[in-house]
Order: structure tokens, then sequence, then C-alpha cells
């Protein structure tokens, strides 16, 4: 006499698989809320009321919004760069001299491909705008161009070391005095990413799969003992 096949087992385990899924799916969700109040927090911060440049800088700073008054030096890297109306272009960083005599670099903003060899001596500037340590370069990342001198990451600790800085970079925001032409991008949180629905939307699809497939192989099984 054949035996006839339990559904115990498989309903157990498919409704484990599922819980677990379905946890999983409501995990992404609270992490979801938890980046948006982060993200409103970065926001927040950037929108601030601008202080002076602090004595020591660090990377807890970041998004720190600060004024700067002084002078660029002429000296400058250009980094590959390009914005959806522009299309290709360069980020130019200048070189820094603060009125209380500090050098530091501003990220002054975007030029574009015909604009890349206008000169930009020497200008006084005041400047409004956010401390920032991007974190543009990976592993794939081409070091600078030594025959164009064109650059293809923003690296702080490099770029200070070639302007001849502190490690320190001032994304500008706003300008009063002649900007040369250099359009202003603003630190923004549109590239933080926060993909935790479409995380929570995945795992329940899972959930919901796995739920159908233990389903239809229970149906199997009381078919077959039937």
């Amino acid at each position: 006499m054949t035996s006839r096949p339990s559904i115990l087992a498989p309903l157990i385990f498919g409704v484990v698989v599922t819980a677990v899924l379905i946890w999983l799916g409501f995990w992404q969700l609270d992490r979801m809320s938890e980046k948006s109040a982060q993200l409103a927090e970065i926001q927040a911060g950037i929108e601030g009321a601008p202080v002076a440049l602090p004595a020591r800088v660090d990377p807890s700073m970041k998004y720190l919004p600060v004024i700067l008054s002084g002078r660029t030096t002429g000296d400058e890297i250009l980094v590959l760069s390009g914005t959806h109306d522009a299309g290709g272009g360069y980020n130019v960083i200048s070189a820094f001299e603060t009125e209380d005599g500090r050098r530091v670099m501003l990220d002054r903003g975007f030029v574009d491909q015909d604009h890349r060899r206008t000169p930009r001596p020497p200008v006084e500037l005041l400047v409004s705008g956010n401390l920032h340590w991007p974190d543009d370069r990976t592993s794939a990342t081409p070091e600078p161009d030594p025959a164009t001198g064109i650059w293809f990451a923003r690296d702080v600790p490099a770029m200070a070391q070639k302007l001849g800085t502190e490690p320190v970079l001032v994304v500008v925001s706003g300008v009063t005095g002649d900007a040369q032409g250099v359009m202003p991008i603003p630190v923004s949180i549109t590239g933080i990413p926060n993909n935790h629905l479409s995380y929570a939307v995945q795992w329940f699809l899972f959930a919901a799969t796995c739920a159908g497939m233990t389903a239809w192989l229970i149906w199997r099984i009381r078919r077959r003992t039937y």
C-alpha cells in the first residue's frame, strides 16, 4: 500500500519563507522612512543660514553652509562634468584666498565645452556655498589626463595638493562679483539614492510568488492523494 504524501512539510516551509519575505518588505519600508528623514535633515542643513568658515574643518561638517570673501588666484582644475540642459562640460575648481589669508578651493560650477579655455584671471568674490567631500571616484575612474589637464572626478585631497590649498572644498551656491561665466551648481540631495521602496516591492512580489507556489504544490499533493 502506497503512503500518501503529507502537505504538512511544504505548508510549513512555504508559510515560514513567505512570512520572512513579507517581513523583509516591511523592513525596507521602515528603512525608506528613515532615509527620507535623513534626507530631509540634510536638506535643512544645506538650506541653513551660512556661517563663517570654521577654523578647523573636517568631513563631519559636510553640507555646512558657509560664506567666504576673498579672491580667486587664477589657478584652477577642470573636472569633466555635464548638465541636462547644456550637455557636456566641466566643473571649475578654483584656488581661493580668503580675506584672513587662508587658501581653500571653490567648486564654482559649470562651464560648457566652448568656454573651457576662456581666461578666468584672479577676481574678488563674495560667495556662499556648502562644505563638501564628494564621493565621485570609483575604482574605474581614470587618473587626471596630464596632456589636457582634465580631471575625471573631484578628489578633495588630490585637488588640494595640486592647487596648494587646504583640503577644503566649498561648492558655490551664490556669487557676488564677476562669476566669469561660471554657472553655480549648488549641492543637492538629488544624487543621494533612496531605493528602499523598490526593494520593498521586490520582497513583497517574492512573498506573493512563494505563497502562490506553496498553494500550487499543496493542490498538486492533494490531487494525487485523492
